[in-house]
């Protein structure tokens, strides 16, 4: 299916999304982010697993600055609150979410690609936080995504010199998880997405929600809340067959 904006398909257990506004670098206009949260919704019922990609040559170049001129300071908190809800649901609902990376990941789109939970990079990436340059502040999410993935420290010395850091030094950052070559970043990212998608729901589900709100917690908390989780995941009917077919074939040896 398609919107004018935004593509989405559906191969099997794997929904991909691709940002589709190429003139302007994929910068998020207050219709591009309502086309992305109908294209989440319209993800079909036994999706297991999200891809999240830019066409043309970039990802994301971020907010729409010139849509950014016209709102007041209420009107700004209301906008940030929207990337916010969005970007959350991404982040989130238990689905896993991989994202292609190439080109522009500026600003809020790497907001947007901080709420993923995958990242595959192509050597034509780029990131960057250029707020300070532009006199405003972070408003989808990156003073908390962004700085737990690289640091506060890192996180406002980009914010305040406006440095562009390549492949190579996002990935040393943790800003993406694998670098591949030029155009390999799709084919790399729907390996991924098809073997995440034969784990058991439920374990996918409790890796992309339940460490989220563990970070929050205090160690004793945290403890708890994991033990939970592996109490609900580890008695699932699916996992028990699972361990129980993983036993069988571990007993019969190498050579059988």
């Amino acid at each position: 299916m398609t919107d004018k904006l935004v593509t989405h398909s559906a191969d099997g257990l794997v929904y991909t999304i691709t940002l589709n506004r190429q003139a302007k670098r994929n910068a998020i206009s207050d219709r591009l982010l309502e086309a992305l949260e109908r294209a989440w919704d319209a993800r079909p019922e036994e999706t297991r697993v999200v891809i999240l990609a830019g066409a043309g040559d970039h990802f994301c170049a971020g907010l729409d600055l010139s849509e950014h001129q016209h709102r007041d300071p209420f009107g700004v908190m209301l906008h940030s609150q929207g990337w916010h809800r969005l970007f959350s649901r991404i982040h989130m609902t238990g689905v896993p979410v991989v994202a292609v990376l190439h080109g522009a990941v500026i600003g809020g789109g790497l907001e947007l690609a901080a709420s993923t939970h995958v990242r595959v990079a192509e050597p034509s990436v780029i990131y960057q936080l250029p707020e300070g340059r532009h006199g405003i502040f972070v408003g989808g999410g990156a003073s908390v995504r962004v700085a737990r993935i690289v640091g506060e420290g890192r996180m406002a010395e980009m914010m305040l010199t406006g440095r562009i850091l390549n492949a190579e030094e996002g990935q040393a950052l943790g800003l993406s998880h694998y670098v591949v070559g030029k155009g390999e970043g799709l084919a790399k990212a729907q390996e991924l997405a098809r073997r995440i998608a034969e784990n058991a729901p439920m374990a996918n589900y409790a890796m992309v929600t339940a460490i989220q709100r563990i970070s929050n917690m205090s160690a004793d908390d945290g403890f708890f809340v994991e033990s939970l989780t592996a109490a609900m995941t580890q008695t699932s009917p699916e996992v028990v067959a699972r361990i129980g077919q993983f036993l069988s074939r571990k007993g019969k040896g190498p050579r059988e």
